[in-house]
């Protein structure tokens, strides 16, 4: 009696882990395309562009399977020219400056459309727009309504009498890098503004209305549930807006170039100038590794206060 209950509990046991066995092949085999995506599509270029960062690679040695050792030289390279350094802190100017416009404008928006009014999803979905076009759609846009001739900016500002000429947005070192902040934050405003949205409809109207019961104001409200409650989606928010626009190329590109005289040149525009203009393929990826290491150090910071926020 004895052995035939030990055999039916070893028959289960070993029916469940073949179960289990099946279950986590499959699990595997979901995964496995997008395991081999990621390896082929962002791992490899990532571990290709390391190597190329410590070698001699130019116009020259590039195509040639074996390529000489240059160690430290290239990331001492960049690191000597002041250009980099320009640029490293334009980087984070910009970056700065599109995060605190795009996400107060977002955040209005986000409390403006959580009130609910007639064509409030019509509106909502028209600001949305400008988010789905693509970027180098909206820096053309941006660049010729900032033109100096003809633009539309400069002939509303003359018309309202707040300038007497007009100005060179995009090609004077004091206000390109405003311009191309501007152009930014316009793309990025409903990336925010949905994400914020979202999180907003997720706060029970039940806490506003005890909070109220209790008399407590709209501004007591807004800074002692609404802000509190929110504080996940806003990190998220401000570190998906960082990633995003610390990265930016194309929008920059088109509409400066890095200029006037490196005024909005950034780590993504310095790193394309040493490779694809200089053909110095180890300095430029030396410099992309200073831009992706910046990334990677904000992505470990993120997942720290999402473990302390889960701990808590």
């Amino acid at each position: 009696m004895v052995e035939r209950i030990l055999t039916g509990g070893s028959m289960k046991k070993r029916k469940i882990t073949g179960e289990y066995r099946r279950d986590m092949i499959m699990g595997y085999s979901f995964i496995l395309p997008a395991v081999i995506f990621m390896l082929a599509l962002i791992g490899y270029p990532i571990i290709y562009n390391l190597i190329i960062s410590f070698q001699d690679a130019t116009a020259m040695t590039i195509s040639q399977n074996s390529k000489a050792f240059a160690g430290l030289k290239n990331y001492r390279d960049i690191f000597g020219d002041q250009l980099f350094w320009t640029s490293f802190k334009n980087t984070f100017v910009y970056t700065g400056g599109c995060l605190v416009f795009q996400f107060v404008i977002g955040f209005a928006l986000a409390l403006f459309f959580s009130k609910k009014f007639t064509f409030s999803r019509y509106t909502r979905g028209l600001i949305v727009i400008s988010w789905m076009l693509p970027v180098t759609v909206t820096a053309l846009t941006f660049k010729f309504m900032f033109a100096e001739g003809n633009g539309i900016i400069n002939e509303i500002l003359l018309s309202l009498h707040i300038i007497k000429e007009p100005i060179g947005w995009l090609i004077e070192r004091k206000t390109a890098m405003l311009g191309v902040i501007i152009a930014n934050s316009w793309v990025g405003i409903p990336f925010n503004m949905l994400l914020l949205s979202n999180g907003l409809g997720n706060i029970s109207e039940d806490v506003y209305e005890s909070a109220g019961m209790d008399g407590a104001n709209k501004i007591q409200r807004f800074f002692h549930i609404t802000l509190p409650l929110l504080k996940p989606t806003i990190l998220s928010v401000l570190i998906l807006g960082f990633v995003l626009t610390f990265k930016v190329f194309d929008l920059i590109y088109v509409m400066t170039s890095g200029g006037p005289v490196d005024a909005t040149e950034v780590l993504s525009t310095y790193s394309y100038q040493l490779s694809f203009k200089n053909f110095n393929f180890g300095n430029g990826s030396a410099a992309a590794n200073v831009l992706f290491l910046c990334l990677f150090i904000v992505g470990l910071i993120y997942l720290k206060f999402i473990s302390d926020d889960e701990v808590m």
